[in-house]
């Protein structure tokens, strides 16, 4: 007897990144911050009450609500808090959609759209970028037969950017349906919208504390939106589990959101380091596209993409291989410290060298 529902035999679910146990690597592959976060986390870790734990979190996680609103410039009543991004995204299909509704996204980017979209019942419309790898605005400006239109950016695997102006474009041109903008690595971009929800009751901004903040092993993410949208995910939320931020996660979060100066500079050497390492790949006959995220995305002109990643990971060095159509030349490299990145470009050298 098949006691799983029929959704959830068919669902295909989404596969993470890699977290080998089986020895110690140069991790590139899940876009992790490679540097520790604030001074202000790890004072607020030494200085929190355990005494806490014996409680449940305040279901509001209004002190975290306050420090998000403050930073964007927006009310408490704009702000929705989960664990992670993900949660967050997740909790945007039951809030946004009914069952054969449609969402567009496009053909390329984070693949667990489509697994939400499933998931939910609601169907899934592939928008493909450009021979480029571009998101091409006027493919999604007044689209019909969706009711909602997803976008990661900058973009990922890609790591390609959405300028403002053309992201608004879309939003203007689709008054009766919802875009959400997954600002994952927004950050590392200046293609930022969030200061734009109450602008546009149809915009929702999604945003991590995964990436640039350093904190992906505390899972909190949040969105940004017109009240009626934000009242939608806390309806959601209060339905599936009141609870999502825990005690502890909301002070370091609260903290690293407090301290924009140490966090600029790290966004800065991130930045810089991701320039350079492109710069070097490229002399070694790979293509890499133009990234404003804290990831590049490249091919090699000889080597296949299965082929540089199973090298590298058996010379100690993780990147992210994805088996995609349109992709699976393409190697997905987080971009480490300045020791990481020379050490992934010396393992480079070496498999280009014995290839030729």
């Amino acid at each position: 007897m098949n006691y799983l529902s029929r959704r959830c035999r068919s669902i295909q679910p989404y596969i993470a990144g890699e977290q080998p146990q089986d020895k110690k690597y140069v991790k590139l592959n899940t876009n992790e911050c490679p540097y520790p976060p604030s001074p202000e986390v790890e004072k607020t870790l030494k200085e929190f009450d355990a005494g806490r734990l014996r409680r449940y979190p305040d279901p509001e996680n209004a002190k975290l609500v306050a420090t998000i609103a403050a930073r964007h410039g927006v009310n408490a009543e704009n702000v929705f808090v989960g664990n992670g991004s993900d949660e967050v995204l997740c909790m945007c299909f039951p809030a946004f959609f009914d069952e054969n509704d449609g969402i567009a996204y496009a053909d390329v980017t984070y693949s667990f759209y489509k697994v939400w979209a499933h998931m939910y019942g609601v169907n899934s419309v592939k928008i493909p970028l450009d021979d480029e790898f571009k998101l091409v605005p006027e493919d999604y400006v007044g689209i019909k037969g969706v009711k909602g239109i997803m976008i990661c950016n900058p973009n990922a695997p890609t790591g390609m950017p959405l300028g403002r102006l053309d992201l608004l474009r879309i939003v203007e041109s689709n008054p009766d349906k919802i875009v959400i903008v997954d600002e994952a690595y927004g950050e590392f971009a200046s293609c930022s919208v969030a200061n734009r929800v109450n602008d546009y009751p149809n915009l929702l901004v999604v945003k991590t504390l995964s990436k640039a903040y350093a904190l992906a092993g505390a899972r909190c993410g949040y969105a940004l939106g017109n009240k009626s949208l934000i009242d939608g995910l806390k309806a959601v939320k209060n339905s599936m589990n009141s609870y999502t931020v825990n005690a502890l996660t909301e002070a370091i979060a609260i903290a690293a959101l407090s301290d924009k100066k140490y966090y600029a500079g790290v966004v800065d050497k991130i930045n810089a380091e991701r320039e350079e390492t492109a710069d070097a790949l490229r002399e070694l006959d790979f293509e890499v596209l133009p990234s404003s995220s804290n990831f590049i995305f490249a091919r090699h002109k000889k080597l296949s993409g299965s082929e540089i990643y199973f090298s590298l990971k058996e010379n100690g060095v993780l990147v992210r291989h994805f088996k995609g159509e349109r992709i699976s030349d393409f190697v997905r490299i987080t971009i480490g410290t300045r020791e990481e990145m020379k050490t992934l470009l010396a393992e480079v050298k070496k498999i280009v060298k014995n290839r030729n």
